[in-house]
């Protein structure tokens, strides 16, 4: 996630210090075609500051592959977390 001027002095003005992932963190993240769609679903990509977190709200990948019913559980978090990505992007 980057900041941009108007966060960075919100947040300077509320005397918070403004944190970034590191890069490495997406080096953490599995190699998987289907990480990587559930991620452009939810509005994000293997870079962003969030997409560890993204895939830890996902949870484990090998159900999705088999259960439809983990498949449908699995839409209404990826319309929230597209709905806050847009938002973030605004």
């Amino acid at each position: 996630m980057s900041w941009d001027g108007l966060q960075c002095a919100v947040l300077d003005a509320l005397g918070h210090a403004r944190y970034r992932m590191h890069a490495a963190t997406a080096d953490a993240l599995p190699d998987d075609p289907l990480l990587d769609a559930l991620l452009r679903a939810a509005g994000r990509d293997r870079e962003g500051g969030d997409a560890v977190l993204v895939a830890r709200q996902v949870g484990t990948l090998p159900p999705l592959r088999r259960s439809p019913q983990a498949k449908r559980a699995l839409w209404p978090l990826l319309r929230r977390l597209r709905a806050t990505a847009v938002v973030a992007r605004q």
